[in-house]
């Protein structure tokens, strides 16, 4: 029974000390270990065959009981060391505790004492300094009030959460009492020295009041505020009286009289009273700001009542002073005392490279002259740097309506006097040398733009700016239709414009109606303004939309006026394109009316070629050089003239019939002539040779090289039938039956031979794609008349031997 008890108690005792792994690598860790007792899987019975491993070791067996009794002893005087060491700990806590609260009691009692005792000597210093306080200000001692006031309020302070304690709530009333007292006596002292009402005339500054002022600082800011308001308000109200509606000077003729004064009543007031009142009071800019506030509303009053005797100059005149005396507050002061929410200061616009108002610095301290140069541009800062800028000027706004008007009527004149220069003036001189002159009047059109929005920028960013800009778009289309659409050269036609019917005389060799030089150079002066007007006019739109307020930019469009100048360009454009094309369509007559079918021998280039090409040299050189600034539009001159001439060449070609077989090899010479004469015509006549622009060469090969096609299948034989529809098909990639029709008649074949080859392409036309045709189609593509072939190759040579 024994035995099975201690065997269950080992048991029990095995599962208590069963360790999770994580805690025995830890203990084996801290308590590294080679005895096979302290190990996790220890085996009893591998532990004994270890320790008796023969039957003979069995005789040491109590010696061996003995040395394990004795280290189960040992191990439990070391856990009992342990255990008794943990207890000795809580007491010596429990006593260091009690240490460490007395000195605590201690450290709170001689906290305590400290703050009584301070207390204590706050109490003695607030009940003497009440004392102090109230026998100071009976004697009106006012500089010892300033420093014994500010150190009773900061011990007061103190005193906040002592405020439950009568005596402590009693001195605390009386201090309010005192300030109260302060304030009303030295608004007394104030009223006295500068009395609001009657004729005694204000007292000089003293050291009372200064050291009043000192006090005021301490006290209610609303005190500082009303002495403030007194003294500015009995500042000014002399120039209530001497500037009141009834009087003369008070109309805006005279308003440099109002500026003057203030002017002289600063200086006044520095002399007298600048060392009265604190520096940080800023008084001389409160009576600049407040005189601005007054004057702007009298001005108001007075214009709404006399708003019929404004006129633009007198406007003009008041604004720029006006707006000399803000630069002027602006130079001297900071604005740090505008706080009226009405003014604020701008950020300043980000640097611009427009071109149109480059140097707006300079514009605005340059003369502007509005009325025949009479006014000038009032000197002063950008209006975003001021804060002061709309102080006064804004009672000018809801008048402005007088300067837009003016700027209209100005503007009607400007246009007439355009329009009158250029009759008397003429035409501008042919200009080779630097590219076709751009109107001066256009210059001048945009530089009054410019200085009207400066301007009236100045005055307004709001309505007056939509307004002014209606005015600018009204004058931006006038120009356009009186100056540059108006002077265009007319021709003969009843439309106005050039046609091919009024210009071409039916008799070969006629004489065409073809602009003089002086009128090319017109034209492409009028091109180059226009193209100037195009691009400073959407410059104009950016600045404008930069000037206005953010709210109405959507308002600012000037699209249909830039679309009035795309317009302009495009007409002088046409009339470039349709006089050369004029110049050359006798030529082209001629080669219609030439007996093709007589030419027995390809020699040089024919007449009409050499008359179209002299045209070509005497029109794009002076073209080219007079739209040298607009390079652009030249390029479209080149390309609209290729588009016009090429067709009408080709259709002058189907008007060449019969057709032999050397007068269509001359044909051929004199289509590559023309063909390399227009690759050449951007450049042609220079002496600097630029490389064709690339979609101007696409449209001459295109062209020319269908005129090619068409005359080398008129070349060919016209038999076999499928040979000859074949090569039409390969040569001509737009072919149709119509085009087909043409190519027949400038042979000569009679009806009935052109009625089988026509079914023939008809039938050919919907053939496959050339990966899928048979092999006989592809071989009846190639010319294989050996006589026709070698008559082309002959001819390419003589075409190259001639170039």
């Amino acid at each position: 029974m024994m035995e099975e008890e201690e065997l269950e108690f080992v048991e029990e005792l095995e599962a208590v000390l069963q360790l999770t792994p994580e805690v025995q690598l830890a203990i084996e860790q801290v308590f590294p270990s080679q005895d096979p007792l302290d190990q996790a899987d220890f085996n009893a019975v591998e532990y004994i065959n270890t320790l008796f491993p023969t039957e003979q070791s069995l005789a040491n067996i109590d010696d061996v009981v003995n040395k394990i009794r004795l280290k189960i002893r040992r191990l439990d005087d070391n856990i009992r060391t342990v255990v008794r060491g943990q207890t000795n700990v809580g007491q010596d806590g429990r006593q260091v505790k009690e240490i460490t609260r007395d000195i605590k009691q201690l450290d709170h009692a001689k906290r305590h004492l400290t703050t009584s005792i301070t207390t204590l000597n706050h109490l003695h210093m607030l009940a003497g300094g009440v004392d102090s306080l109230e026998a100071m200000t009976r004697r009106r001692q006012y500089g010892e009030v300033a420093n014994l006031l500010q150190g009773v309020m900061n011990v007061l302070e103190h005193f906040h959460k002592y405020m439950g304690i009568p005596q402590i709530r009693q001195l605390s009333e009386r201090v309010k009492a005192a300030q109260t007292e302060l304030g009303q006596q030295i608004l007394a002292d104030f009223e006295e020295a500068f009395p609001s009402q009657g004729t005694k005339r204000p007292g000089g500054p003293s050291n009372v009041l200064r050291d009043a002022c000192l006090v005021a600082n301490i006290l209610d800011p609303r005190i500082k505020q009303e002495i403030i308001k007194k003294f500015i308000k009995q500042h000014l109200s002399e120039y209530l009286v001497l500037f009141q509606e009834n009087q003369d000077v008070a109309w805006l003729d005279k308003i440099d009289r109002r500026y003057a004064w203030v002017k002289r009543q600063l200086v006044d007031y520095e002399e007298k009273y600048g060392r009265m009142f604190p520096r940080e009071w800023c008084m001389t800019e409160r009576i600049s700001v407040e005189f601005c506030h007054v004057t702007r509303t009298e001005l108001s009053k007075i214009m709404r009542a006399r708003a019929k005797e404004i006129e633009v100059k007198l406007l003009l005149f008041a604004i720029q002073r006006t707006t000399n005396f803000e630069g002027f507050l602006a130079k001297r002061f900071s604005g740090c005392t505008l706080t009226d929410g009405t003014l604020k200061k701008l950020e300043s616009p980000p640097p611009s490279t427009n071109p149109f108002l480059e140097d707006e610095t300079a514009a605005e301290t340059e003369e502007l002259a509005l009325e025949k140069g009479e006014l000038e541009q009032p000197k002063k800062p950008k209006a975003p740097d001021n804060p002061f800028h709309g102080i006064v000027s804004k009672c000018f706004e809801p008048h402005l309506y007088v300067y837009i008007e003016s700027q209209d009527k100005n503007l009607s004149e400007l246009i007439d006097r355009f329009v009158a220069d250029f009759k008397a003036q003429g035409p501008p001189k042919p200009n080779t040398d630097e590219g076709g002159a751009v109107l001066p009047s256009c210059a001048d059109l945009f530089v009054y733009y410019k200085k009207c929005m400066v301007q009236c920028s100045q005055l307004s960013t709001g309505e007056p700016m939509i307004a002014l800009t209606t005015i600018f778009q009204k004058y931006l289309r006038e120009y356009a239709w009186k100056i540059l659409s108006g002077n265009l050269p007319k021709t003969s036609s009843s439309s106005g414009g050039l046609t091919i019917s009024s210009l071409l005389k039916e008799k070969e060799g006629s004489e065409v109606a073809r602009f003089t030089l002086e009128e090319l150079c017109l034209i492409c002066s009028i091109l180059s303004t226009a193209e100037y007007c195009l691009a400073t006019t959407q410059q104009l739109e950016e600045k404008l939309k930069e000037k206005v307020d953010v709210s109405l930019t959507e308002r600012i469009n000037l699209t249909g006026e830039m679309d009035t100048f795309s317009t302009v360009i495009s007409s002088s454009i046409q009339l470039l394109v349709q006089d050369l094309d004029a110049a050359c369509d006798p030529a082209l007559i001629a080669m219609s009316k030439m007996p093709w079918q007589n030419v027995e021998h390809v020699g040089d280039q024919s007449p009409y070629v050499t008359s179209v090409i002299l045209h070509i040299k005497q029109n794009v050189p002076i073209i080219r050089d007079n739209l040298a600034s607009t390079r652009k539009y030249f390029t479209q001159f080149c390309i609209k003239f290729a588009n016009s001439f090429i067709p009408k060449f080709i259709t002058h070609l189907f008007k060449c019939k019969p057709i032999s077989m050397v007068g269509a090899e001359q044909l051929l010479l004199d289509t590559h002539s023309l063909k390399m004469v227009l690759l050449d015509l951007p450049s042609i006549g220079s002496q600097v040779v630029r490389k064709a622009p690339a979609s101007y060469t696409k449209i001459v090969v295109k062209g020319m090289t269908r005129a090619e096609m068409i005359l080398k299948v008129v070349m060919a034989p016209h038999e076999p039938l499928v040979v000859f529809v074949d090569n039409y098909i390969k040569l001509l990639t737009d072919c149709n039956t119509e085009t087909f029709q043409k190519i027949l008649d400038m042979k000569g074949l009679k009806r009935s031979e052109q009625s089988s080859m026509l079914e023939l392409l008809r039938q050919r036309l919907p053939a496959p794609p050339s990966g899928t045709e048979s092999s006989s189609t592809l071989s009846l593509m190639a010319p294989t008349p050996e006589q026709e072939s070698s008559r082309i190759r002959k001819l390419e040579k003589l075409i190259k031997k001639r170039l």
